[in-house]
């Protein structure tokens, strides 16, 4: 028999990036199995290390990987742009920057030179950043160098959701390892966060455990309570659910989010199935008493 773990995602920024990178990391519309799973691992505590080749390392995320998955989003959120400069400008030097950069400390000598007393003090040369980059050692005189000391701003871009709620769904037929798991939502061994270490999660995680399937509980589950102040939806309302299938059918579609590994060189993942649906509510549901 199939028992479903039920679990609340709500914050004021929630981020579900697939295809992040320095300039720009985007945000998928929902939460992605990866995110969850890694928040599963990360409360129950399991190492990022990768399953040995030869079978001779247990792989960590041996019993998470082959839960099914599902999302429903009950309050979508607001999609939100948070927009960065990072470097350029003029900064305090410090005594490391004259050793790693003979250039830096050649410009600074008439600025030390003319300081008293027996500390440091504060000097700034114009138009050098900072910090230096790209430290190497030069190739004529072996000292070392960076390559990078002056550099205009980057300019990046983070997004995210903003006052969002997903009723997330874990399937199994393991009650025992979705009791671990709820348990573990609540009482974590590490940090958690809803896709980026910036977005902690607000309120009570673990719900409840339904005997039953992904959509049938969905269906007879009610609505999140809104996390602001607006007034909820009404009970008529349907929101869309995206339900994981064991294999390809009529109806589904290819989703690269489905974790092989989380090693700290690099996270590895491959492709699973899904179907989008739109969820009736059971006008009988009874509404929550959450902890927000």
């Amino acid at each position: 028999m199939s028992h479903v773990l039920l679990i609340r995602l709500a914050a004021p920024l929630q981020s579900w990036g697939v295809a992040g990178r320095f300039g720009r990391r985007d945000t998928q519309s929902r939460p992605t199995k990866s995110g969850v799973i890694g928040l599963c691992a990360a409360a129950l505590g399991l190492p990022r290390g990768a399953p040995g080749t030869a079978g001779t390392e247990p792989d960590p995320l041996a019993e998470l990987k082959p839960l099914l998955f599902g999302v429903r989003a009950d309050h979508p959120g607001t999609p939100v742009r948070d927009y960065h400069t990072v470097g350029a400008g003029r900064y305090p030097l410090r005594p490391r920057d004259l050793v790693t950069d003979h250039r830096r400390a050649a410009a600074a000598a008439p600025l030390i030179e003319a300081a008293t007393g027996s500390t440091f003090g504060h000097h700034e040369l114009d138009d050098w950043y900072g910090s230096p980059k790209k430290i190497s050692a030069d190739p004529l005189s072996g000292t070392l160098v960076a390559a990078d000391v002056r550099r205009n701003a980057l300019m990046t871009e983070r997004w995210y959701l903003s006052d969002a709620a997903f009723l997330v769904g874990l399937q199994s037929e393991d009650a025992a390892l979705l009791e671990r798991i709820a348990h573990a939502l609540e009482h974590p061994k590490r940090l958690l966060w809803l896709g980026r270490k910036s977005c902690p999660p607000s309120g009570q995680l673990a719900l409840t455990i339904e005997q039953g399937t992904l959509a049938d509980v969905f269906g007879r589950t009610a609505l999140l309570p809104s996390p602001t102040e607006a007034a909820p939806p009404a009970r008529d309302h349907r929101p869309w659910a995206w339900i994981e299938s064991r294999q390809p059918l009529p109806g589904t579609g290819p989703v690269r989010d489905q974790p092989v590994h989380f090693h700290a060189t690099g996270p590895k993942h491959t492709a699973r199935w899904e179907t989008r649906i739109r969820v009736t509510i059971d006008p009988q549901a009874c509404d929550w008493e959450i902890i927000l």
